[in-house]
């Protein structure tokens, strides 16, 4: 099980940029305890020293799924600016967003359709008279190269195959710039309210949220004795 988790201050100021850091380093913490594999597959440094814009972690492992959704959601710091000590705002906030992985095309030679043409521009006496270039077409996205650099076609056949190749892997790596750009919308929503997880002062602690049901089980207990009296 994988799951993608991306890290953001949104357009927060420093402070926010500071919590996402100490963030960061909780959740590789919890994860390293929960004998969960993480990779960092993405960190964008802050302005001010130590601290982060936004991060992506890969997490793996069998509790991935409740450990990445105990994190999702919006986390609020409770404390004075590590940069403006005269500020009077105490509550930061910052994101925790899923990323989407994108579904792996699996690549087949039965996916390429190759095309004998005859080659063009100067060249001697065997350009235009044997058609030793070759097209090469991946068939699913239409993308489609062309070699003509040999007059074996055999040759060109397998140039033209590695430039396919190579043209399907930088399109792939183009198609993988562009979804975790979108990712970047996530920059702007960033929510307050309802915070999945509250820290508070310079040394990060987790606030506990202290719930209780000791008074409200003995209120039970004295009502159900009145009524049995």
């Amino acid at each position: 099980m994988e799951r993608i988790i991306q890290i953001t201050a949104g357009r927060g100021p420093a402070e926010c940029t500071w919590v996402v850091a100490q963030v960061l380093k909780k959740i590789l913490e919890e994860a390293q305890e929960q004998s969960l594999e993480t990779v960092l597959l993405q960190r964008e440094a802050g302005e001010e020293n130590g601290t982060v814009e936004t991060a992506s972690i890969a997490i793996k492992g069998k509790n991935a799924n409740e450990f990445a959704d105990s994190w999702i959601g919006t986390i609020q710091w409770i404390g004075q600016s590590q940069f403006r000590k005269m500020h009077k705002r105490k509550n930061w906030f910052i994101g925790v967003f899923e990323i989407e992985q994108q579904k792996n095309s699996s690549f087949s030679e039965t996916d390429i359709q190759y095309q004998a043409m005859r080659s063009s521009g100067a060249g001697g006496q065997h350009v235009n008279k044997v058609s030793s270039a070759i097209r090469a077409t991946h068939i699913p996205t239409g993308i489609a190269v062309v070699a003509m650099d040999s007059r074996s076609q055999h040759q060109n056949k397998k140039l033209a195959t590695e430039r396919l190749l190579k043209k399907l892997e930088d399109e792939k790596l183009l198609q993988l710039k562009n979804h975790v750009g979108k990712q970047w919308e996530n920059q702007l929503n960033v929510e307050r309210g309802n915070p999945v997880r509250v820290f508070a002062g310079s040394d990060f602690k987790k606030n506990k949220v202290s719930k209780s049901y000791k008074g409200t089980r003995q209120k039970l207990k004295n009502d159900l004795r009145n009524e049995n009296n």
